[in-house]
């Protein structure tokens, strides 16, 4: 398997001619190796681009950002050069919101498909306490009750609160998060869940219908809010069955 990479994204497997292009945004803390193994198992018509922010894997040297309206729009100029052809949108947690509001920016007739995950409509997000501004302690305390802490960072204290900052700053993205001006989408819309994710109940994510004129389906999987890791042959079967033709596994 080739592929190419730059700062912001990356291609596990290059497509010479795709049919859909998938940009990939991962969870809070997460990287582009997230999506590895997607572009590994997806059809080979579709190209898989999985988004790597400031503040993680080769970039963890760069500042991470802390608001929505600062990263989508350097994101879509690193990304221009791809956006030329039929596309998908997908973001897991925090990945979710930028997904959305990157997609809401692009070629509308473009889009075929915004997928979240493990993300409520934003209308019925958790008000509760924040955690990306909490003390130390009360931010790792919310951390590993989602469960989704590798096992090796969460061993090693010091290489945790190393990665600290960046991890705030994406629970910052994402708790301050309100809507940007513009449009409703027009293209479907699928809401990916856990079924005991803490984060993200079925009802939640049924909300999302109201950020698109067009439908808006609900699928549930076992598990909790790091579902998509769990269930990794599920959720890439309902993707196909999303974004490809029937019976157009090529």
């Amino acid at each position: 398997m080739s592929g190419t990479s730059d700062a912001w994204a990356v291609r596990w497997r290059s497509v010479a001619d795709p049919s859909l292009r998938l940009f990939c945004v991962p969870h809070s803390g997460g990287g582009a190796v997230t999506y590895r193994r997607w572009a590994e198992r997806l059809a080979p018509s579709i190209e898989v681009v999985a988004l790597r922010l400031p503040g993680r894997e080769t970039r963890f040297r760069e500042p991470p950002y802390r608001d929505i309206a600062e990263v989508v729009p350097p994101l879509l100029d690193a990304v221009a050069p791809l956006l030329d052809r039929p596309q998908a949108w997908f973001g897991h947690s925090m990945g979710a919101v930028v997904a959305y509001e990157a997609s809401r920016r692009v070629d509308p007739t473009l889009v075929r498909r915004l997928v979240v995950a493990a993300r409520p409509a934003p209308h019925l997000a958790d008000d509760g306490p924040p955690l990306h501004d909490a003390p130390t302690e009360d931010f790792l305390r919310g951390l590993y009750a989602m469960n989704g802490t590798p096992e090796r960072l969460a061993q090693d204290r010091q290489a945790l609160l190393t990665f600290l900052p960046t991890l705030r700053a994406d629970f910052a993205v994402v708790e301050t998060y309100e809507p940007l001006p513009g449009p409703r989408l027009s293209c479907p819309v699928t809401a990916l869940g856990g079924t005991t994710d803490p984060v993200a109940s079925e009802e939640q994510l049924a909300g999302w219908r109201r950020y698109t004129t067009a439908e808006c389906a609900v699928r549930m999987f076992p598990g909790g809010h790091f579902f998509v890791h769990e269930q990794t042959d599920a959720v890439l079967a309902a993707l196909t069955a999303d974004l490809l033709p029937a019976g157009d596994a090529r």
